[in-house]
């Protein structure tokens, strides 16, 4: 069996209410205006009670009086009869035996006449005549009398009743209107409802979405959140695809770098291992180079740890309050060997007691690996120097530059990015990790800043960052 869609079954429940609710509208409608015209009718005869009983004033009137009123005031087919409060007939105009008649008292309209002061009674037959009549009975206590006037049930009176069948055909024309009005809004919303389960099944089994029943939706507002939805999936899986092919990237990269000092580690200790007889000093040499390669094996080691962190573990970095001139003199101390090697100077330009909301750990990577950068390709006697400045409550403003010898032009985009190396060789040569950067640039907006490299036209690399206040 065939399961209904959600629009159709959305359709035909909300059509069967629109139809029960039609139907209970028409019979309460048509209940509504038969009384109405029922009541208009008792009304009239009322009326015509009133202005009898004003003509024919008196228990015991003249009968010529009261037919010459009935005469002067046709009704086709009425009836009028004068009954007292005991419920004896005392004039009839359709039959003058009124006398033989049988007490009235308990007939149901005079007994509600004399009791509130009207009354009728819709379709009862006639005991004396025979035959449905529609009666309507008021009582003049004055006088101590009712007159109740009666017609014929007839089918001119039932028609008369009847209600009007016009608003049944406005009825059945409005519910043809909201069906088709409800039809197409449903029939949109079964498109998309459609498509998007479609899309949620062929997502699920990673089929393709590139098709055509996912290619057009209808065009309103529900049409275009799906649209989106499947836009932010689209955007979502070629995002997912970037990122396994950085990491694959990434992976190769590693495997990449870790090659090279394994291998050299290796290929010493074979050659120590191979050759028990090696000289004592050539020996030595080789256990400081297996050494070398450890450190900087350790060191990628560590960068990687770092990374890692940095992308998935933020919430382990404890902020608190850092003090950035202490951290660049801590720097300063620490490569102060390596930079009077090269001839190098750092030159401060920053206020005192710079503090900042952050981690120390990765405020001091950031500061420790521009310097590091700086020493290794900046080239011999080169100035650093770092500046800083504030605008009112924003962020502080930090610039890390050199007067060395700068990159190229189409390196700057990529200084970035991990792994990336300007001259490859150089760098493994003195030990780089080509992760420093990357670093850099992770502890940054890790504190919620930003980060930029440019070329200074008059040489040397300059990097424009900042951090939380």
């Amino acid at each position: 069996m065939t399961k209904l869609s959600v629009g159709k079954q959305l359709f035909w429940g909300t059509l069967l209410l629109f139809l029960a609710f039609a139907i209970m509208f028409i019979v309460f409608q048509q209940q509504r205006e038969k009384q109405f015209k029922i009541d208009v009718l008792n009304l009239h005869l009322q009326d015509y009670n009133y202005r009898l009983y004003d003509k024919a004033h008196g228990l015991k009137t003249d009968e010529k009086i009261i037919d010459r009123f009935i005469q002067t005031n046709p009704i086709q087919h009425i009836r009028v009869t004068m009954i007292d409060a005991d419920g004896n007939v005392f004039y009839d105009n359709c039959r003058k035996d009124y006398e033989n008649f049988s007490n009235h008292l308990n007939r149901k309209e005079v007994r509600e006449a004399i009791k509130s002061g009207t009354g009728f009674d819709i379709r009862r037959e006639s005991n004396t005549l025979g035959g449905m009549f529609f009666y309507t009975a008021t009582f003049f206590p004055k006088d101590n009398i009712v007159i109740r006037t009666a017609l014929p049930y007839d089918n001119n009176l039932v028609h008369s009743l009847q209600a009007d069948q016009h608003y049944i055909w406005f009825a059945l024309l409005t519910m043809t209107f909201l069906s088709i009005m409800l039809y197409r809004f449903i029939r949109r919303l079964d498109i998309n409802i459609t498509k998007l389960n479609i899309f949620a099944q062929r997502a699920d089994h990673g089929e393709s979405l590139e098709t055509e029943d996912l290619a057009q939706f209808p065009d309103d507002e529900l049409g275009e959140i799906s649209e989106s939805i499947i836009k932010i999936y689209k955007r979502l899986q070629k995002t997912k695809e970037e990122q396994n092919e950085l990491k694959r990237q990434l992976t190769q990269n590693v495997a990449h770098e870790l090659k090279t000092p394994v291998a050299s580690i290796q290929g010493y200790l074979e050659t120590i291992i191979d050759n028990k007889d090696m000289d004592g000093s050539k020996r030595e040499q080789f256990l400081e180079r297996c050494y070398a390669q450890s450190k900087r094996l350790t060191n990628l080691l560590r960068d990687i740890s770092t990374l890692n962190r940095l992308d998935d573990a933020t919430e382990m970095f404890e902020f608190e309050k850092v003090d950035i001139n202490s951290i660049i003199s801590q720097i300063e101390k620490e490569t102060a060997l390596e930079m009077e090697r090269r001839h190098m100077t750092i030159k401060m330009s920053i206020p005192e007691n710079i503090v900042v909301t952050g981690s120390p750990g990765m405020i001091y990577s950031i500061f420790r690996n521009l310097t590091d950068n700086a020493i290794a390709y900046a080239g011999n006697g080169t100035t650093i120097t770092i500046s800083a400045h504030k605008d009112n409550d924003g962020p502080w403003h930090f610039t890390y530059a050199d007067n060395g010898v700068g990159v190229d032009h189409q390196h700057i985009a990529r200084l970035f990015e991990r792994f990336y190396r300007v001259d490859k060789g150089r760098s493994r040569k003195i030990g780089g990790t080509g992760l420093g950067l990357a670093i850099v640039k992770n502890a940054v907006i890790l504190h919620g800043g930003s980060i930029s490299a440019t070329n200074i036209t008059t040489g040397g690399l300059r990097f424009d960052f900042t951090l939380g206040s």
